[in-house]
């Protein structure tokens, strides 16, 4: 049983070795017919690398300006850092409870944010201040 265990493996060995040696005469046989192709494809690709990375450098358009939260409005309407930094945690779709925990305040504190938001911006539910605050450019 052995026997033929290790005589099934040397004639696979053999027969893997005798593939990869046809394999490799057939590769260099082919590189030497077909070698100005080769270096006719790598250029053209080399070309289009080059191509698709000027194009978008000159025509990508201009790079977005930064977000900045819009201090005016923030300042005409009388927001605070911590009324912003709720609004932006309503914008992100969080609860009052996560939000608490978020900004490590109570819950308490946040409903009242929440109120004076409502307030300031006009809104009666969630959606309008997240809405009315987007039209603003407070939030992203």
């Amino acid at each position: 049983m052995w026997r033929d265990w290790k005589r099934l493996a040397i004639y696979g060995a053999v027969l893997g070795t005798g593939a990869l040696a046809l394999q490799w005469l057939d590769y260099n046989r082919l590189a030497r017919t077909h070698s100005t192709d080769f270096y006719i494809v790598l250029t053209a690709i080399g070309f289009l690398v080059l191509g698709v990375w000027v194009g978008t450098r000159l025509f990508g358009g201009p790079r977005p300006a930064a977000f900045d939260g819009n201090p005016r409005a923030q300042a005409a309407l009388g927001i605070s850092v911590r009324e912003l930094a709720v609004l932006k945690e309503l914008a992100a779709g969080h609860s009052n409870k996560e939000i608490a925990q978020r900004l490590h305040v109570s819950p308490n504190t946040v409903k009242t944010h929440v109120a004076r938001l409502f307030e300031k911006l006009e809104a009666r539910r969630r959606t309008d201040a997240i809405a009315r605050a987007r039209e603003l450019g407070l939030v992203p």
